[in-house]
């Protein structure tokens, strides 16, 4: 498990990306270039000799660390993450709603939630912090980069548990569209239970057998020609579930790249978008008691 860094962060939030950080494991390295060096490969030298000339490496102490500072185990290491050439996505996000608690939004698809990988200032989390002036955001669930729809965010540290654990407790109703390929031969409404687990391709899931862990709710909106606008609705929040139960019902969602087979990087490819959309959630606030309701303006 990840050790969270000490509090208050000793580099501010910049461009509404807050300062990254790495803490120093047993090990010797002669000063903090050398150990920056080893553990970021993919990271030049010359960018990392470019931070550390602006003052922008520091320890939990808000210490500026020079090239030839030494580093120790138990030291936590802070620095600004940065992205050269960035794509930018052309879609673009929509506030929903908005209160002293929660902000909601309806996600493009191609768009990640989070920081992670080649995808820094194009992300909606980011996006949203300068947009908003809101520091404090954080997701209060998941959704895929590939995925669009509604994407919940708390801003409120007092009252961010209270929300989070509904997701834990699965107290809210989260319905999903999907254009698959029509089903005949099976009769709708349906349920599909089975028990998934990592597979030993990188970042996919498999079905296998054992006690199930996973359950959606399935049934039919709207015939398509061969194609139909599918209901999802999980009981159930496992990785990529919706698109791995749909998959093993014979109809993968168009323009899956994972499932039933895992495609080579699209990389920058916007013309094919995913076709799931999280429609809506509904849930009693648990500040309020009263019941709330957010649908995406989105279409497939």
């Amino acid at each position: 498990m990840q050790v969270q860094p000490p509090l208050p962060l000793p580099l501010p939030v910049r461009d509404g990306i807050a300062p990254s950080y790495i803490w120093i494991p047993e090990g010797h390295w002669d000063n903090v270039f050398s150990f920056l060096q080893a553990h970021f490969p993919d990271v030049s030298a010359s960018t990392w000799q470019a931070r550390l000339d602006k003052q922008e490496v520091v320890d939990q102490h808000g210490k500026v660390l020079l090239s030839d500072s030494a580093v120790k185990r138990g030291m936590c290491i802070y620095y600004y993450r940065e992205i050269e050439n960035e794509t930018p996505i052309p879609f673009h996000e929509e506030i929903l709603f908005q209160d002293e608690h929660l902000l909601v939004v309806d996600k493009p698809h191609f768009l990640p939630v989070i920081p992670s990988g080649r995808f820094l200032q194009e992300t909606l989390l980011v996006r949203l912090k300068k947009n908003t002036g809101l520091m404090d955001l954080t997701p209060i669930h998941r959704l895929d980069r590939e995925t669009a729809g509604v994407m919940l965010f708390s801003h409120n540290q007092s009252t961010r548990g209270q929300y989070q654990s509904m997701f834990q407790r699965k107290s809210m109703a989260k319905t999903y569209h999907a254009v698959a390929s029509h089903l005949p031969e099976l009769i709708f409404p349906l349920r599909h239970c089975s028990r998934m687990e990592e597979a030993e391709k990188f970042f996919v899931m498999r079905e296998v057998a054992g006690m199930a862990n996973s359950e959606t709710q399935v049934d039919i909106k709207e015939r398509r020609g061969e194609y139909s606008l599918y209901q999802l609705q999980p009981v159930t929040g496992r990785k990529h579930q919706l698109r791995l139960h749909m998959s093993s019902l014979g109809a993968p969602i168009v323009n899956d790249t994972f499932y039933p087979v895992a495609l080579p990087c699209k990389a920058d490819d916007f013309s094919a978008p995913l076709q799931l959309l999280a429609k809506s959630i509904c849930f009693d606030d648990p500040i309020t008691g009263a019941q709330r309701y957010f649908e995406s303006k989105r279409s497939l």
